[in-house]
């Protein structure tokens, strides 16, 4: 029955945003230690033309928002991969890669301002072009566990330090 379930999404906007080239991009968009600026980036979200303005209306008071969005130049993907961090391959759902089975991905942005049907925001790690499907409202209440195990990531963190992420990736030669 699930094999033959199938869903297609049409974007809400595209992101304009400072990355062009994967290697560009921070591997989170609070992690930016590496990148041409050192700080974390702003982008921006124009709302397609077929959504009405109402769509954002009270959206302007969150200080973050989530951005669900398709990994638009993913090209395939493997069931293990392996982690920019190091250490041995894993299962791709226990890994933030961006090529998954559905190459849809899920981050937590700074919602800066709201003018019209544009959204700036801040600390991103999406290159140019992506297709934002959704936007959510991020409720600390809800949506922050930080007590919460990390799996083999905590194990990283105990052996590189606590929250080591690598910068953008250096272009090949």
């Amino acid at each position: 029955m699930i094999q033959k379930m199938f869903y297609s999404y049409r974007p809400i906007g595209i992101l304009r945003s400072p990355y062009t080239r994967r290697i560009d991009a921070p591997h989170q968009g609070t992690v930016v230690e590496g990148t041409e600026s050192g700080e974390p980036a702003l982008a921006t979200l124009e709302l397609a033309e077929w959504l009405d303005e109402q769509v954002i209306r009270d959206l302007n008071c969150f200080e973050r928002v989530w951005l669900i969005f398709a990994f638009h130049l993913s090209e395939g993907w493997k069931s293990t991969v392996k982690p920019p961090r190091g250490g041995p391959k894993r299962g791709v759902l226990a890994t933030r890669s961006p090529h998954r089975p559905n190459s849809i991905g899920l981050t937590a942005v700074e919602l800066v301002v709201i003018e019209g049907r544009r959204l700036t925001l801040r600390a991103v790690d999406l290159l140019d072009g992506t297709p934002v499907l959704d936007i959510k409202p991020y409720v600390p209440y809800a949506d922050a566990f930080p007590d919460a195990r990390a799996g083999w990531i905590d194990e990283l963190d105990a052996e590189q330090g606590l929250n080591s992420a690598p910068g953008p990736k250096k272009p090949r030669r």
